[in-house]
């Protein structure tokens, strides 16, 4: 059985999706982008704020699910620009402990609302 994981201390899908669906035991969580919550607009600092806000709306869902990131298992990010993957690696790889999960970084020509990195993450428990 599926269940419907959302939270109000996440951004609001902004399309007909969910925050995150758990079943058997994994959690997919859509995409999130820089997106402050309580605003609903992306935070200003560029890519580092960016990834930043991404993760903490990432935590969110997680926790609301009875997860954390270290029951992450597969994440994909999608960034604008390749010349940002240093500083998206830098501040991502600050969410994980000593064992990373499996990852794919794709470049992407454009994200909804201008974001410039996007990162859907699979977690089981």
């Amino acid at each position: 059985m599926k269940e419907v994981i959302n939270t109000s201390k996440a951004p609001q899908a902004i399309g007909p999706y969910s925050q995150a669906i758990k079943v058997n035991g994994f959690l997919f969580v859509s995409g999130q982008i820089g997106i402050n919550p309580q605003t609903g607009e992306l935070v200003p600092g560029g890519v580092e704020a960016q990834i930043k806000q991404a993760m903490e709306n990432i935590r969110q869902i997680l926790s609301a699910a009875g997860m954390e990131f270290s029951h992450v298992v597969k994440t994909t990010i999608f960034i604008t620009n390749m010349d940002d993957f240093t500083a998206v690696n830098k501040i991502y790889s600050e969410y994980f402990g000593k064992v990373f999960p499996a990852r794919s970084c794709i470049a992407v020509a454009s994200l909804p609302k201008g974001a410039l990195v996007e990162v859907e993450v699979v977690a089981c428990k």
